[in-house]
This record gives C-alpha cells, sequence and structure tokens, in this order.
C-alpha cells in the first residue's frame, strides 16, 4: 500500500511539473537503454513508443527519488 502511495505522489508531481517530468522520463529512458543493450537504436525506440507509458507508471517512485537525489549532489 505505502508503494501505491509513492508511485501515486510521483506521478502527480510528474503531471505538474514538465521540467520534473521530461528530466523523470530521460531517467527511465536511459535506464531501460542500458538494461538492454541487444537492441539496435531503432529497435529500442520502436521499443521505447510501445512500452514508455508503463515504464514512466511504474518507475516514477523510483525517478523522483533520483530526481532528488540529484539536486541534492548539485547544492
Amino acid at each position: 500500500m505505502e508503494r501505491d502511495n509513492l508511485m501515486h505522489g510521483a506521478r502527480t508531481a510528474l503531471n505538474r511539473d514538465m521540467e520534473i517530468r521530461e528530466w523523470a522520463e530521460n531517467y527511465l529512458k536511459e535506464k531501460t537503454r542500458a538494461e538492454m543493450p541487444e537492441k539496435t537504436g531503432e529497435e529500442f525506440e520502436t521499443y521505447w513508443k510501445y512500452h514508455k507509458p508503463e515504464i514512466m507508471h511504474a518507475g516514477a517512485a523510483e525517478a523522483m527519488a533520483a530526481y532528488r537525489e540529484s539536486r541534492k549532489v548539485q547544492e
């Protein structure tokens, strides 16, 4: 249940702030790309196009945590 609350809060934040959403999308895309080295660039882009919504949904809390951490490092 706690995980669902974190995901919901993260999704809300991503929907309200386009700068954070863009950062999170790039973070999750790079992470997913690293997990699929066997795919060519074109194959990965096709995969990303069709799976992005579910990856963004499932990874929202992780991406928000990474975003916050990246901001702490910059300060």
